[in-house]
């Protein structure tokens, strides 16, 4: 897995890529301290995973994270923080980040890179605790005006909670491919972009 590293601390940044590496299926092939950094390097290298730091002089990294997000859809942008700033939390699940981990959880970091590798959205717990408070909710939405069934309905819920296809396939015993079907067809009806965008849209649309 080939990764860039934006920190604008470069003893964090330096940290972050021996520790990093050191589990032998990860290399932090750019390293930059700013948000133009991080386009410049999106733009040139096109890594697996942009791991980001949100506060940066210059640029911030959510605004870089627009950007990128607004020229690469696919782009994977998992956020390296000390701060659980509301405001910065909602801002990254809208723009379809594919997390938002604290710097306090280190020996996470490596895990959380990888989930995002297999489509999954990571969010700490810390942050998993404030989503319910942060987002608000409406009640009485109305399924059946976007055609969704009981179905979708169930495995939409079980995205939002963070399960991944494989999961979601146990709960409710289907195949995965089943799942990934279910999982486009919402996306399709809602006109989302991913997974994380139909997590957001549960927890700020559907939740009462």
């Amino acid at each position: 897995m080939n990764i860039a590293v934006i920190d604008d601390d470069s003893l964090v940044a330096l940290s972050l890529k021996t520790i990093l590496e050191s589990t032998g299926h990860i290399t932090v092939a750019e390293m930059g301290s700013s948000g133009r950094e991080a386009i410049d390097i999106y733009r040139r290298v096109h890594p697996d995973v942009l791991l980001m730091d949100i506060r940066m002089e210059e640029m911030s990294g959510l605004e870089a994270g627009e950007k990128i997000l607004g020229e690469f859809p696919d782009a994977r942008i998992l956020y390296l923080t000390t701060f659980a700033d509301d405001e910065y939390i909602v801002r990254a699940m809208t723009m379809g980040a594919k997390g938002y981990i604290l710097k306090q959880d280190f020996e996470g970091i490596a895990p959380a890179l990888e989930a995002v590798m297999r489509g999954q959205s990571v969010f700490g717990d810390k942050i998993i605790n404030k989503l319910p408070e942060l987002m608000k909710t409406r009640s009485g939405f109305d399924y059946a005006a976007h055609g969704i069934s009981d179905k979708e309905k169930d495995i939409m819920e079980l995205v939002a909670k963070g399960l991944s296809n494989k999961e979601i396939a146990g709960e409710l015993f289907l195949g995965e491919g089943t799942v990934r079907n279910y999982i486009s067809s919402l996306l399709d009806k809602l006109s989302l972009r991913d997974r994380t965008q139909l997590a957001v849209f549960y927890y700020t649309e559907v939740r009462g």
